[in-house]
């Protein structure tokens, strides 16, 4: 079986013009730059293959590599996949409708492998329902070009409840990376820093009689691999492709070669973290934190969740009272962050990415911290296309719409605004010029009237104010010391907001730049010091 190991530009024979691609990884994670930096030359130099279908359930890249190597206009014409927030140049032909784009959940994606592969006629979930991925709404559609294509999603009734139905792609290849090919064939990924969907997404393109390709770093004796530690069998693996460079084509992820610690090879020594230094964002991600109760499990989407609230659980003493855990499969530790975010040190277990989405679907998440772009008083929430800025989902729909507790983390307004905390008090030093919280949003990321329908638990944490979801729209609960409700909440929204009857001060300690007590609030089931 040796003849499967061929050089990247050998591989990339097996992809044909109009082929669907489905590419396996997260930013730059499982990136197959040996591969796909060969594909994309073939394409500029030649002008083959072309007019290729991507597929891909998260975002690849680190506003550089990855599936960046893919946006060249009639290189991919058609694009199925879940967030392109690093990837400038997919964004850009997407808002000037270079490309046929649409935008599905990442964890409904990485389950539709695992149905196509089993032949089921598709994957039917409520993730989606009553959002801009709602075929009824938007279905998914990015730009004007999508608008005119086909759906790909279908509301269908199954006793009486609404499911959305993605369906099934044919799919032709499958590009995925590990560590070690054993000369038979058998892959290992040790060394990767997620466990991802790899088999779910060979399996389905099998199932279409697909070619499977795949980027390692070593080849080993046959035998020599332990059973357990195959990904995927040798016999379906077409191609084999040894990283020639792989201090810059096989990088565990984009801001280092390889690292032990984030492949649970090595625990490193527990050292003190340098306290975030008391800014806008800490700020917001501090009052989002008082939330949080005595044993939850949590999930952080990317931004400001994923870049503050662990440094601040760690800075607070609480991380052994919560449990943190990311959409890529990880739990515990400590999770790195932005161009490398789902990847962590010392961490307590790595499941796979579609199992994760498992649990994320189902039990649902106790509490995930999330993002915001735009607040509407219906309580919907968009943070997936600001303008012609196409961001996509990522995780953000799968993982809301369950969650026992969602808390989205937002600057009240954006683009110049300053603070300061001075005297256990927040001044605006100046203000935004854009507006967050409007009459409606542009895009429905979230669905405040399911929310609504369903009581969940749905808060929007600012730097000068907390809102609550309730039953009669969006709620005002909190406001910061130092802030005037009228000129610097109420005159800045474009909808009225309900007033509670019980409105309460914020917590002065938040304002002050040491550590606020969130221990003791906490351990007193998230109510506040005010």
């Amino acid at each position: 079986m040796k003849h499967k190991f061929m050089t990247a530009n050998e591989a990339i024979k097996l992809i044909r013009d109009n082929n669907t691609i489905c590419s396996v990884g997260m930013t730059l994670s499982g990136a197959c730059e040996s591969i796909l930096k060969a594909l994309e030359c073939k394409f500029l130099t030649t002008g083959h293959p072309n007019h290729l279908t991507l597929v891909h359930s998260a975002g690849q890249s680190d506003r550089k590599d990855g599936i960046q190597h893919y946006a060249h206009e009639h290189f991919v014409t058609t694009i199925i996949g879940s967030h392109w927030g690093l990837q400038p140049r997919w964004m850009e032909l997407i808002s000037n409708n270079k490309v046929i784009a649409y935008c599905l959940p990442q964890g409904q994606i990485a389950h539709l492998y695992r149905e196509m592969a089993c032949a089921s006629p598709g994957k039917f979930s409520k993730v989606g329902i009553g959002t801009f991925i709602d075929p009824r709404i938007e279905g998914g559609k990015m730009n004007q070009l999508t608008k005119s294509m086909p759906d790909i999603t279908s509301i269908v009734t199954i006793d009486n409840e609404e499911y959305i139905h993605y369906k099934p792609i044919e799919l032709d290849v499958c590009i995925f990376r590990g560590t070690v090919a054993d000369e038979n064939g058998n892959i290992s990924t040790d060394e990767e820093a997620m466990k991802l969907e790899i088999l779910p997404a060979v399996l389905a393109t099998k199932r279409y009689g697909g070619k499977v390709i795949v980027q390692v770093k070593r080849i080993a004796k046959s035998g020599s691999l332990h059973p357990k530690n195959i990904v995927v069998p040798g016999n379906f693996v077409d191609a084999i492709v040894i990283s020639e460079e792989p201090l810059l084509d096989h990088r565990q992820t984009s801001s280092w070669y390889y690292d032990p610690s984030y492949s649970g090879d090595l625990i490193v020594p527990e050292v003190t973290i340098t306290p975030l230094k008391l800014d806008i964002r800490k700020l917001i991600g501090r009052i989002g934190s008082t939330l949080l109760e005595q044993g939850n499990v949590i999930n952080l989407g990317t931004g400001i969740p994923n870049d503050v609230i662990g440094k601040i659980l760690q800075e607070e003493n609480v991380s052994k009272d919560i449990m943190i855990t990311v959409e890529s499969g990880i739990y515990g530790g400590i999770p790195a962050g932005g161009i490398d975010f789902g990847i962590g040190q010392n961490l307590d277990a790595m499941i796979t990415h579609h199992e994760q989405m498992d649990y994320y679907n189902g039990a649902g998440i106790d509490v995930t911290f999330m993002g915001l772009g735009e607040l509407d008083e219906q309580g919907n929430v968009n943070s997936t296309k600001m303008g012609n800025r196409c961001t996509g989902a990522g995780g953000f729909i799968d993982i809301t719409q369950n969650a026992k507790k969602v808390v989205f983390l937002s600057q009240f307004t954006a683009k110049g605004l300053e603070i300061s905390c001075e005297n256990s008090k927040l001044s605006i030093i100046k203000e935004g010029v854009i507006k967050k919280m409007v009459k409606q949003v542009s895009q429905i990321s979230f669905s405040g009237r399911l929310a609504r329908k369903k009581h969940q638990q749905v808060y929007i944490a600012t730097e000068r104010a907390l809102f609550k979801l309730v039953a009669q729209g969006v709620e005002l609960i909190e406001i910061a010391p130092g802030i005037d409700l009228q000129k610097d909440i109420l005159d800045l929204m474009e909808f009225s907001p309900i007033i509670s009857k019980n409105i309460k001060m914020m917590n002065p300690n938040l304002f002050i730049d040491k550590p606020f007590g969130l221990k003791y609030i906490i351990m007193n089931k998230g109510n506040s010091l005010c």
